[in-house]
Order: C-alpha cells, then structure tokens, then sequence
C-alpha cells in the first residue's frame, strides 16, 4: 500500500495556501530571491501574485519547502508527478534533481518565457463540454493549440491573445464552459518554442540524476534516467501537458491515496473524479504536517 505526491501548477495561488507552512530557511530563500520579507503579504496583491515569474519562483520554492517538512513524517512517495512549472519540485521529490537546483531553475523557466509572451503577448483559456471533433475545429479555426489535456472532455488551449478571444467566442456559441486562466504566457505551445531551447541551454549545466521513485512527466510518460529527465523537463514548455496520462501512470501503480502539493485543490479534484476509490486530498486541507502525515497513514497503511 503506498500514496503518490502530485505538484500543483500555477494560477491558483492565495495568501492563505499551505496554512500550515513554516518559516522556515527554504522559504526564507525564496522571498530573497524575490525581493520580499513575507510571501503571504505579496500575494495578497493580484497584480504581484498574477506575474509569471513571481508565480513561478514562488510556488516552485513553496512547493520545495512544503514536502521538506512534511518529508520526515513519511517514507517515500510510490510516485510523483507534476502539473506544468510543478515539475521542477516534482522532480527534485523524485531525486532528479537538488532542492537549491530546482529553486534556481524556476526564474530561469519564467524569464525564458516571458521574452516569448513579450513578443507575442498569449494566454490560455480552460474549455469543458466540447467533444474532441469540435475542439480540434475549435483549435483550427481559432488558431490556437491544446495546451493541457486533463481529461473528460476537459481541456486547456493556449496562443496569442486574439485568437483566444476568438476561440472563447466560438466555443460558448457552442456550448462550453469557458474560463480565462490567471496566466499571460502561451504555455505549452508551440510560442514557447525559444524559451524550451533556452531553458534546455539552461539544463545542460545541472546535475540530473536516475529518479528513485516513480517519476512521470508532462512530456515523456515514465522518467528512467537522467538523460530523459533533463529533456522532458525542458520539452514540455513549448508541448502539450499530457495531465490525462500521468494521472493514468499513477494509478496503474496502484496507489492507495494521492496527495497534492501547492496552492489550492485542482489537481486532487481532478483525480477524485476519475478515481473516486482512491482518495487525494490537498495539502491546502490541512492545518498541520503532522494532520497530513495522519492522513496519510489512515489511508495508505504507513
């Protein structure tokens, strides 16, 4: 019996995320790295919270201080998977690579991308409802590109601003539920192509390593080695994040429970849907790791 870490991506972060979050010196590094003295007071403003690279540094750095203390109640995860920028604390919980690594990479994976999004100012909209032959005229007509596949007719499209007012159009004319992300990149699309080849740049100097756990990627399904980590990690920038299928990934390594890390509880609502007999709960739930670690044990036999 065992439970699977899953890391949250960006767009939902709140000054009241992780409530039960130390101060502790990982934390301290990343409000340096971003030039503030408390994290909780800078994303009470919409307009800190909502830039690329603040989200980025911070939920990377967040994330990275989280499993840190909650680490040490546990025994390892049986697999671990990461949503968008959660890959680099995904990776890093999977032994890939360092903790002071992955806090390092994340500006880098945000400044990349933000000299894309500037010359071709984008974003992303999430739409439910359409069946797949409509979605993709949806995406030939509008002239955007699937971003994220999450499953269950659930889907996020990405690329330049106007064509996404045009898709928003076209698609509520038929039928589906549309919301405009809180991002102003083109993630996960071809328009990040410059920023996947930068940050691959990037990656070439940092050691990687063979995950020690179950490691599944956006990009590049099961993670073997450390050739393939560093790739993926640099590929899914500018490629779909296939969520669908690193979910399936996980189940079928017959986990008893999952366990989101990072801002809200979209990932362990995603996966309660698909999954409903193995519980996921977020670590936003909770008030204490010890709670979490409790939890934890109660479903997955610790």
């Amino acid at each position: 019996m065992s439970f699977a870490l899953l890391f949250s991506g960006q767009g939902t972060q709140h000054s009241a995320m992780l409530p039960w979050l130390a101060h502790d010196e990982r934390v301290r590094d990343t409000c340096a790295r971003l030039g503030i003295d408390d994290w909780r007071s800078a994303l009470a403003d919409p307009a800190w919270a909502q830039r690329n690279d603040h989200a980025q540094t911070l939920l990377t750095g967040l994330a990275l201080a989280a499993w840190d203390q909650l680490a040490p109640l546990v025994p390892p995860p049986a697999a671990v998977a990461g949503y968008s920028v959660g890959e680099l604390a995904a990776f890093s919980a999977a032994g890939v690579i360092a903790p002071d690594a992955a806090a390092a990479l994340a500006p880098l994976r945000a400044r990349a991308m933000d000299r894309c999004a500037a010359r071709v100012p984008g974003g992303l909209l999430a739409v439910s409802g359409l069946s797949e032959p409509t979605l993709a005229q949806l995406r030939a007509e509008a002239g955007i590109e699937l971003a994220i596949r999450n499953g269950n007719a659930n889907v996020i499209v990405g690329g330049p601003l106007a064509a996404l007012d045009t898709a928003e159009r076209i698609a509520v004319a038929a039928g589906a539920q549309c919301t405009r992300l809180r991002v102003h990149v083109a993630s996960h699309t071809s328009w990040m192509r410059e920023a996947a080849d930068s940050f691959s740049h990037a990656l070439a100097t940092v050691p990687f390593r063979a995950p020690r756990v179950a490691l599944f990627s956006n990009a590049a399904d099961h993670i073997r080695n450390a050739d393939s980590a560093r790739a993926a990690l640099a590929a899914q920038i500018a490629q779909t994040v296939r969520w669908d299928e690193c979910m399936e990934n996980v189940m079928a390594r017959q986990v008893s429970c999952v366990l989101e890390i990072g801002p809200g509880q979209a990932l362990a609502r995603m996966w309660n849907q698909r999954w409903p007999m193995v519980p996921a709960r977020a670590c936003d739930d909770f008030r204490s790791p010890a709670a979490i670690a409790a939890w934890l044990r109660s479903h997955a036999d610790l």
